[in-house]
């Protein structure tokens, strides 16, 4: 059967019903609670609790949305505790980021005021401070209008809720001297209190410093000092083990090491930390009896548990292939977010004691027959000066169907978004979408990746839209030349820097028969000056260069700039609500390119953001992609709406 007509079970509303991922595990006593998504009710962000019994509690109706937009990627936006037997737990709501207080068979109380000025008040990685009557958080607060006019504090907020209608109310903790700062982190005795922070130009992966500050009586920060970091050494976390001692993870080597009072841990050339894009990640947590709960590896970050004695680390044992960087820790109980090529992200308790790892939480359920499932590997392949590429090959797979003798698949390459991040080798319905239907896969780590130390990850540094684009182009011709692709049914796409990778490998390149651009970034002129958020105002000077010493190559890397060489059709997807990728960067591609007779749709979607939450959106970005790839490459999918292409 032709290629892209496989019938499959994996419609667009099956993919996007298992879109998104636990996240933001912890616990609250000995239970276990977490956030998780809810595309079918508008894409909000659920709270879930873990009784005793096991069973599972979705704890505060629609529309509460658990969900921050500090630095706009957000943050941990809840915590929790016990007072007298019963959970006390504080929560930023997305629609007007409050932070309120909840206490189960109440309703949930604001805790914090609404802001009149600019994007208003708001609030990330809370620690809740009973004895104190306070929180403690991370502050951010606009003082103008525009996406600069802002500042980042620590902050105590009364748990009384004097703060609700009082901005006075709330304590400012720190002095403001860092431009971004992540939340406090407190000792044992509560004696001290450790951040980090950084500032611009950089990026927390560039270079980030770690403050220790000593907490006063009255409960003042002071005396804050920097221990470690700086402008080349990206501290990524940083913790307290139960005897006192300072535990973080460093870049100082090359790799995101762990350092104990700034003595190295566990010296290996793999990763224990990774990007810090959302505050209040976390990819060690330390046990009460000296042990360290730790996400560690090359490429996939694996669970595991560290003595730091003896430098050995266990593996939990199970399906899962990579763990999301959010751990907690209670006792010798560990909790986080795994999942695997057959199996979806779950909620996982390890127990130390035993060895013991079980699925608690969000458990996978087969959603289709999993023959269905692309069977992926993880590869290597050679690039331009000989370079290591690494990428995620899914190959089409599809029970009841096999392809002609005489021909090959098309492939879709991916570039993940970031770009500094990287693609995890793990169950996506959203690709099964496509392998399920004959259209293979393949999602690159490009240079500028991350789990695969500094090095690797520094290649993109003023070559934004140069190696990424190489990258991309030497796996796709690397799968035709070897005949695991059809070298004319080559497709590329992404979303966000994805989204530029692919408008930029369309404009520069002839690799590709189509592409798909999904909420890009495509004229760095106007992205870098007020266009989008300030946490990534100043991401350019690296990725680009310094802008006042090489403005041109603003003007000549962006995609806008070639828009007339654009030949082949394409689909751009936008959310209108996006503050990080505005439609402007659309809007004015889309303008340079009118009257040039392109085909192309251009599917802008309300109440959307950085990224498509809701299940209505999904099902049609992903219906829309599909029809895109079936007329580029001949083929006629059943039950597929055919997406109209204009010129």
């Amino acid at each position: 059967m032709a290629y892209g007509e496989w019938p499959s079970p994996i419609d667009a509303a099956t993919a996007a019903a298992h879109d998104g991922s636990p996240e933001f595990v912890g616990f609250v006593g000995d239970e276990v609670w977490w956030t998780e998504p809810r595309p079918a009710e508008a894409g909000r962000r659920g709270l879930v609790r873990r009784h005793a019994d096991g069973t599972e509690e979705s704890v505060l109706p629609a529309p509460w949305n658990v969900r921050s937009r500090v630095v706009e990627y957000g943050g941990r936006p809840w915590a929790g505790t016990v007072r007298g037997g019963v959970p006390l737990v504080v929560f930023v709501d997305f629609a007007d980021q409050r932070l309120h207080r909840y206490e189960p068979g109440g309703e949930p109380r604001p805790l914090t005021p609404v802001s009149p000025v600019g994007q208003g008040l708001r609030w990330a990685e809370p620690v809740l401070l009973p004895e104190r009557g306070e929180v403690w958080c991370v502050l951010e607060e606009f003082t103008g209008d525009g996406p600069g006019d802002v500042r980042r504090v620590l902050a105590a907020v009364p748990l009384d809720g004097s703060a609700a209608g009082d901005r006075g109310a709330v304590r400012e903790l720190s002095d403001g001297r860092h431009r971004f700062v992540t939340g406090p982190r407190l000792a044992p005795d509560g004696r001290r209190a450790a951040w980090l922070g950084w500032d611009h130009p950089r990026m927390p992966w560039d270079g980030t410093e770690l403050l220790v500050a000593d907490v006063a009586a009255d409960g003042t920060l002071r005396d804050a000092r920097t221990v470690a970091g700086g402008p080349e050494e990206s501290v990524a976390q940083v913790d307290w083990t139960p005897d006192g001692r300072l535990l973080y993870a460093s870049d100082r080597t090359g790799w995101w090491n762990l350092y104990r009072d700034g003595t190295p841990v566990c010296p290996r050339e793999e990763e224990f930390g990774g990007p810090l894009w959302k505050l209040g990640l976390r990819w060690f947590a330390p046990l009460d009896g000296g042990l360290i709960a730790v996400l560690h590896g090359r490429g996939a970050p694996v669970l595991g548990v560290l003595d730091p004695e003896t430098c050995e680390v266990v593996d939990a044992a199970g399906p899962w292939s990579e763990f999301a960087p959010t751990l907690a820790a209670h006792g010798e109980r560990v909790v986080a977010v795994g999942a695997g090529p057959r199996g979806s992200h779950e909620v996982v308790e390890l127990d130390t004691r035993t060895g013991h790892a079980r699925v608690i939480g969000a458990r996978h359920e087969d959603a289709v027959d999993p023959a269905y499932y692309p069977e992926p590997r993880a590869r290597t392949f050679t690039g331009p000066d000989g370079r290591e590429i690494h990428a995620q090959i899914f190959p089409p797979r599809n029970p009841g169907c096999t392809g002609p003798a005489d021909e090959r698949p098309p492939y879709v390459i991916r570039a993940h978004g970031g770009p500094t991040g990287r693609a995890p080798l793990v169950l996506d319905l959203e690709i099964a979408y496509f392998t399920s239907r004959g259209i293979g896969v393949a999602e690159v780590d490009y240079g500028g990746s991350t789990g695969y130390g500094r090095e690797y990850r520094n290649r993109l540094r003023g070559q934004w839209g140069v190696v990424d684009v190489e990258d991309c182009a030497a796996v796709a011709l690397a799968l035709a030349d070897e005949g695991t692709a059809d070298r004319d049914r080559l497709a590329v796409r992404g979303g966000s820097a994805g989204g530029w990778t692919a408008a930029a490998s369309l404009t520069t390149t002839d690799v590709y028969a189509c592409g798909t651009i999904g909420y890009p970034v495509l004229d760095l002129t106007g992205w870098g000056s007020g266009e989008t958020h300030d946490f990534e105002s100043q991401y350019l000077e690296s990725l680009i260069g310094p802008r006042a010493e090489v403005p041109g190559r603003y003007t000549e890397r962006s995609p806008v700039t070639h828009a007339d060489r654009l030949t082949v059709p394409f689909l751009m997807l936008q959310g209108l609500d996006d503050v990080i990728c505005p439609p402007a960067q659309c809007e004015r591609f889309l303008a340079r390119l009118a009257g040039r007779g392109v085909p192309h749709a251009y599917l802008a979607f309300e109440g959307e953001g950085h990224g498509f939450r809701r299940a209505e959106t999904m099902v049609r970005a992903l219906e829309a992609e599909l029809s895109l790839y079936a007329q580029v490459f001949g083929a006629r999918p059943p039950g597929v709406p055919t997406l109209e292409l204009g010129t």
